[in-house]
């Protein structure tokens, strides 16, 4: 729970705090700290985790099934409170490492400490202190949070052996025009320098008006998809069922951040354009990007 790693190769030192290893870099990039500080105040605050997390994250990772992690050794690029760990942890995985940037790390300790296969570290996505050596690495909702995604998920991609597998769920141009039109300027020059709590405070007013909207217009049909004919109709059937403070912490999600990039198809596509095979990328729900690649020989010494 306490103590200090020595890397004998290099002599640095490394402190354990609250059982979490922070191995961390002297030259994090301050936009990245700020990123992860800004989303613990997430995390810490909506902290506890839920049944239906499960299925979104399925949804998100699509192809990938939870039979896919029995037996692998697994690597999560960016963690949050730990709420993906979890799930991969308790579908069989070998082991999963996890980490993230931010003192979420901490809350991502506390829910899968009981996991002996989980191992959460605070550590930098852009320089991971994990050897090449992963079945399957994945990020969900993270990459578009970084300085440059396709970097990102170089690094990433590069801790994944031969014959290994990558995947990603990021934000899309394609159908979120109107934020970045619209959302992104009030984000980037208000939003996300306020105070976390007065920004909390701020988002019940749309948060109560968006989970009115999604009540009256959005139930799901018997197939679980929404109406076609409204904005972001699976992504809001899909929230249905969800409760008031979900919906107040996912439009905190989209205000807090001072970085956000939504991708288009071609910009993702082009990230598996060499090193890669059996690739996919599909569109999910209109809004955003699912990436799934086996790694081709050769192809983490280029990505790193």
């Amino acid at each position: 729970m306490a103590g200090e790693l020595a890397c004998s190769a290099c002599g640095s030192r490394f402190p354990i705090r609250e059982g979490v290893p922070v191995l961390l870099p002297g030259n994090v990039d301050a936009v990245k700290t700020e990123t992860a500080s800004r989303f613990a105040e997430e995390w810490l605050r909506w902290s506890d985790l839920r049944d239906y997390y499960e299925q979104e994250f399925f949804a998100w990772v699509a192809p990938v099934t939870a039979a896919d992690f029995a037996g692998q050794v697994v690597f999560e690029g960016g963690c949050g409170k730990g709420r993906h760990t979890a799930i991969a942890a308790s579908h069989g995985a070998k082991a999963v490492v996890a980490i993230d940037l931010g003192e979420s790390a901490f809350v991502a300790f506390n829910h899968t400490r009981q996991l002996p296969n989980a191992h959460v570290v605070i550590g930098d996505l852009m320089q991971p202190p994990v050897r090449p050596v992963f079945d399957l690495a994945f990020s969900v909702g993270v990459l578009h949070h970084l300085p440059d995604p396709a970097a990102a998920f170089a690094s990433l991609a590069s801790r994944v052996r031969e014959g290994g597998r990558v995947s990603f769920w990021v934000y899309g141009l394609e159908g979120n025009e109107w934020i970045t039109r619209y959302v992104d300027p009030i984000r980037t020059r208000v939003t996300s320098r306020l105070p976390a709590g007065l920004l909390r405070a701020a988002c019940l007013l749309p948060s109560a008006f968006l989970w009115a909207v999604i009540k009256l217009f959005y139930r799901p049909r018997a197939n679980g998809r929404g109406p076609a004919m409204l904005p972001y109709g699976d992504y809001f059937a899909s929230m249905y069922s969800y409760p008031f403070d979900e919906i107040h912490a996912n439009v905190f999600d989209q205000l807090v951040t001072p970085v956000a990039h939504y991708l288009t198809g071609d910009q993702v596509r082009a990230w598996l354009a060499s090193g890669f095979r059996d690739v996919t990328v599909r569109s999910h729900r209109g809004y955003s990007w699912t990436g799934l690649a086996t790694v081709a020989r050769g192809a983490a010494a280029r990505a790193s």
